[in-house]
């Protein structure tokens, strides 16, 4: 039983880093296409894209796939068979249908602050129809995670988002008059991409060897049916479950979004703000996306396919506690060394980093405060991500019913703060509500772990505290850098400039040999979940730097 989850734990570990490698390549991506789009369009145009389309895109979808794929993907005590699951996943363009609707309509009315922008019309439509066309190979994607078809996630999302950034870049070089209706285009090829690389790929894959062990025989089979045996649709147990995620989901999307809700309904600030805002908002959620989101997304299924839903500790499987409990205290430590990188480098690092890639337009005003303030909420989002998604594989469906009442009230503490905090501070308040948002999420979730593990013998949450030579390491660091940005940068000359780089190089390394020397336990857990390869050349790098400081000094 005990290899069944070690199984699970590589494979998770696995799907996480393909999954990085995906969100590396969909973010470097979009970072070049912003700073080349930033050169022929105004940043109205940007705000109502980036901000108020992509946002009516992603709640579509939030709301119409995230319950689904949640419930669907949660092992239970009891069987669940693939086509109550297959059944349930055909909802989800059923609800993206009705919530585009709903959500283009409240875009569209008179309630909101419209932009000053030609064919808005065309780009809620557009976006709207998006959101339904990816829904459409939802039944795929949860039998691709069923089965672990790690590399078909990767393959997918990147040829999507390739094409999507071909079409801009070549449509505002040649025709940059087209406005919201080249960019609604390329998102609606996005979607078409994707839904046809799923198809195709499964079409293909079921009539080969290795596609004979899935529960279906060809792409047609996906049709919604009654189960064979007890010629029911579906699961109740699964319906029930759906409607608990779905009522977390929409608070979640709420939290998640919060402020480019507020900025949409509320029109706090202007679309130029916005605009110049999303870009400083992509570049400070760089790593969050590409670190953090796939280890959150590959880990929960581990969880969920590991843990019995609602079941206490000592109910679980044999040999299943332990693993469990030691991979929740190693992945919250290594996104907490990550997170205080970029808190340690971020300050002194800030206006350097915006000044390059935007100039003025982005290092000058409240740029560069609001970005060092993001660094802070990434160290949040961190530690938020990894233990709501061990919680919410964890709790029964009556504790995740409690918990969405709890995230309304977060929900309230968020949207207070955020109105009260941007009259005061602009858009850096919107990151300071963020901030009491998360804190808040993470004493609960911490909470309900510590009283999940209370009865056994295992404390994740302790063990994944950074030892004290790693926090005085990163706290020198940050003084260094700051002092280092204050003698050397930036407007005194190209060396001077290099000085500062070379400074923070220089940390970062001694930062990098204080973990590989001090944090021995969590070095060899990322270490073995790498490729062979790379992991035996590190492994031999650890060793030397281990043995050279226990050699006793000669006389």
């Amino acid at each position: 039983m005990a290899g069944g989850v070690k199984g699970q734990l590589d494979v998770a570990a696995k799907a996480a880093s393909y999954n990085m490698l995906l969100q590396v390549m969909l973010r470097v991506a979009t970072f070049v296409m912003n700073g080349f789009v930033l050169r022929f369009i105004h940043a109205d145009l940007l705000g109502v894209v980036n901000m108020r389309l992509t946002l009516l895109y992603s709640t579509v979808l939030f709301l119409s796939r995230e319950a689904l794929r949640k419930a669907c993907l949660s092992r239970t005590t009891g069987q669940t068979k693939w086509r109550h699951v297959n059944n349930l996943m055909w909802c989800s363009p059923v609800l993206g249908l009705v919530t585009s609707c709903l959500v283009s309509a409240l875009w569209l009315s008179p309630f909101l602050k419209q932009p000053n922008v030609p064919h808005d019309v065309i780009g809620v439509a557009l976006f709207a129809l998006s959101a339904i066309t990816e829904l459409l190979a939802e039944p795929l994607w949860v039998l691709s995670q069923t089965h672990s078809y790690v590399k078909l996630k990767v393959m997918t999302e990147g040829v999507s988002q390739m094409t999507k950034c071909l079409v801009v870049v070549v449509g505002v070089y040649f025709a940059p008059q087209w406005g919201v209706v080249l960019f609604s285009i390329a998102q609606l090829l996005y979607s078409l991409t994707y839904v046809s690389i799923f198809y195709g790929y499964f079409h293909i894959h079921l009539n080969s060897p290795e596609g004979k062990s899935l529960p279906i025989s060809s792409v047609t089979d996906i049709i919604p049916c009654s189960e064979e045996d007890t010629k029911t649709w579906c699961s109740p147990y699964l319906v029930h479950l759906t409607w608990s995620f779905f009522k977390h989901s929409f608070l979640k999307q709420l939290l998640t979004d919060g402020e480019r809700y507020v900025m949409t309904i509320f029109g706090v600030l202007s679309f130029a703000q916005q605009g110049v805002y999303d870009v400083i908002n992509n570049l400070g959620s760089l790593v969050p996306r590409f670190i953090f989101l796939p280890i959150e997304d590959s880990f929960y299924v581990f969880f969920a396919s590991s843990l019995y839903r609602g079941e206490p500790p000592e109910k679980q499987r044999e040999g299943v506690l332990p693993d469990v409990a030691h991979t929740l205290a190693m992945i919250l430590k290594f996104v907490i060394v990550v997170a205080m990188v970029i808190l340690s480098f971020g300050y002194a690092y800030s206006y350097l980093a915006l000044n390059i890639y935007g100039g003025k337009l982005l290092s000058g005003g409240e740029g560069p405060t609001l970005l060092r303030w993001y660094c802070l909420y990434v160290m949040l989002l961190a530690v938020n991500g990894v233990t709501e998604c061990f919680v919410l594989a964890a709790m029964s469906q009556k504790q995740v019913d409690r918990y969405n009442g709890t995230m309304l009230v977060f929900s309230f503490v968020f949207l207070c703060a955020s109105l009260l905090l941007t009259k005061s501070f602009g858009s850096v308040g919107f990151i300071l509500a963020n901030c009491v948002n998360m804190g808040c999420r993470i004493l609960h979730s911490c909470h309900f772990i510590h009283s999940y593990f209370s009865s056994t013998p295992y404390r994740p949450l302790i063990l994944a505290l950074p030892s004290l030579p790693m926090v005085t390491t990163f706290a020198l660091s940050f003084l260094i850098t700051a002092f280092s940005e204050w003698v050397l940068c930036c407007d005194q000359g190209f060396w001077r400039v290099c000085l500062h780089i070379l400074v923070g190089v220089a940390c970062l390394l001694g930062v990098g040999s204080t973990v590989l020397l001090c944090e021995h336990e969590l070095t060899s857990f990322v270490l073995s979940r790498l490729p062979t390869r790379i992991s035996s050349r590190l492994l031999r790098v650890t060793k030397i730097l281990h043995i050279t400081t226990i050699l006793p000094k000669s006389d």
